[in-house]
């Protein structure tokens, strides 16, 4: 035993031992759609020029905990890698590397090693890179800084700029900070710590890969289009479930529990944005994420908003349901006016149809509808009851990449409108702590738009039917949480 012990590790600390695949989901976008995407970037790349594209930092959460790393979503789109301490190069043009190969892309990801592999997870290394995410030029992170690139004779190098928020680790020299420190030092960056900091190169340019994304990232691929349906579907399963299981004396952190559960069993692997669960007044609170209150009203309006994330892609589905299982005419005839309203939008949402236009369909809507309930004088009003736009892109970001000029067919964006009256508002009192918003996610067609989020019902006649059908978590009981002796 001893001696097998002693083998098996010295195979470990030596490297010998082969890297073990985890067991993973097998619709994830393959290999070829990533490098269909950077020839893509390639082709928008003004001439001579390069684009360099780090990997997100590592965030501490507290002491030695770190917070579950999340990709950039930039860096996961072109490359599929789901690792830190990364940078990919993106050349416009062939270029000429060592013994006369030559490359148009070069990737630098953190090496294979064993004893760090046991703590934090498997890592790919240049092997997995190379056969998994089919890179041909793939380097350790630590071979940057001496890898010969001369970004001096590049008319332009495009670049995302930098926030100086990422922490150094010493024992690392091939970290993410490493990676961009070693960048500015090849392209010449200035230095904006020195007095007189010397001015930035002409070639160094951080704007224009930001258009770059936002053209690319805004139209969604066949490919990115299923994955987001996948999210939205398991969303507004969540939110229909929900609204069988709700029940009141609840709590908003159960509720977010119950949502999330629901993600997870459908293996998303994570929420696409901190869930919002806000009843009555914490309702009025827009990305109100503490989800603290302990015992739901049954006279009250639960405002649920939450997205899974499945793959990189995140829905944003929102419902806002009465916790008791009936609105009351007030609440309905909010509820109301904020459904017309996206209704509204719904029915000039198509390609060529701008966003602007979506968000005067329902700002229209809704101060007719204000005016009529006495709740703001005139339709010209200026209020904060409606105090936000009602559309965005979604994708692998929640407010995703795109342009808001002019809709285009295959952009999946959202229609949220809302209404939020809180307490101590110049509202006649009876509206008081009542808070809607109905948040559906849209593909965008030539003629038209397709309701995603179909599955989870609108209407409040609907609502008030699904919620009172049995759950099939209705027997589920934990024991009373007693923590004496007895």
């Amino acid at each position: 035993m001893k001696k097998s012990l002693v083998l098996v590790l010295f195979s470990m600390l030596s490297g010998y031992l082969p890297a073990q695949q985890a067991s993973k989901p097998t619709d994830f976008l393959p290999a070829e759609w990533h490098r269909e995407r950077r020839q893509k970037v390639r082709e928008k790349l003004p001439p001579n020029s390069v684009a360099v594209f780090f990997a997100n930092a590592v965030r501490n959460r507290s002491n030695d905990v770190d917070y579950v790393y999340h990709q950039d979503p930039d860096f996961y789109y072109l490359t599929g890698y789901r690792e830190p301490h990364a940078v990919l190069l993106i050349f416009k043009d062939k270029q000429q590397g060592p013994d006369n190969t030559v490359f148009d892309e070069l990737i630098f990801v953190q090496p294979r090693n064993p004893i760090r592999e046991m703590w934090t997870g498997r890592r790919l290394g240049t092997t997995g890179v190379r056969e998994q995410l089919g890179f041909e030029w793939v380097l350790n992170n630590n071979e940057f800084e001496n890898f010969p690139v001369d970004f001096s004779k590049f008319s332009q190098i495009l670049f995302f700029d930098f926030h100086n928020d990422v922490r150094d680790d010493p024992s690392d020299p091939g970290d993410l900070y490493n990676l961009i420190e070693q960048f500015k030092k090849k392209a010449g960056y200035p230095d904006k710590t020195a007095i007189r900091p010397e001015a930035a190169p002409n070639r160094l340019n951080t704007k224009t890969l930001e258009q770059i994304m936002n053209q690319l990232r805004g139209i969604k691929t066949p490919e990115e289009i299923e994955m987001l349906r996948k999210a939205v579907m398991i969303s507004a399963i969540a939110q229909t479930e929900v609204m069988k299981a709700m029940k009141p004396g609840m709590s908003e952190r159960e509720v977010q529990g119950l949502h999330e559960y629901i993600f997870k069993k459908y293996q998303a692997e994570d929420t696409g944005y901190p869930s919002i669960v806000g009843a009555g007044h914490n309702g009025c609170i827009l990305h109100y994420i503490d989800n603290y209150k302990p015992a739901l009203n049954p006279k009250e309006l639960i405002l649920m908003d939450l997205g899974a994330e499945y793959h990189g892609y995140t829905a944003d589905v929102t419902r806002t349901i009465p916790v008791g299982g009936k609105f009351s005419d007030a609440q309905k005839q909010i509820y109301n006016l904020v459904l017309a309203a996206q209704e509204a939008a719904m029915q000039i949402c198509r390609a060529g149809a701008s966003f602007n236009d979506l968000y005067e369909a329902t700002r229209k809507v809704i101060n007719k509808g204000l005016v009529e309930l006495k709740i703001i004088e005139k339709e010209d009003d200026r209020h904060l009851y409606y105090p936000h736009g009602c559309c965005h892109h979604i994708g692998l970001d929640v407010h995703d990449r795109g342009t808001y000029g002019r809709l285009e067919q295959n952009m999946v964006i959202t229609i949220e409108p809302g209404i939020y009256i809180p307490e101590n508002s110049q509202a006649d009192p009876k509206w008081w702590g009542i808070a809607v918003r109905i948040e559906d996610d849209f593909l965008v067609t030539k003629t038209g738009c397709e309701l995603l989020s179909h599955y989870a019902p609108r209407r409040p006649e609907e609502i008030e039917a699904t919620m009172q059908q049995p759950s099939v978590l209705d027997n589920f009981e934990l024991p009373p949480l007693k923590t004496g002796k007895n």
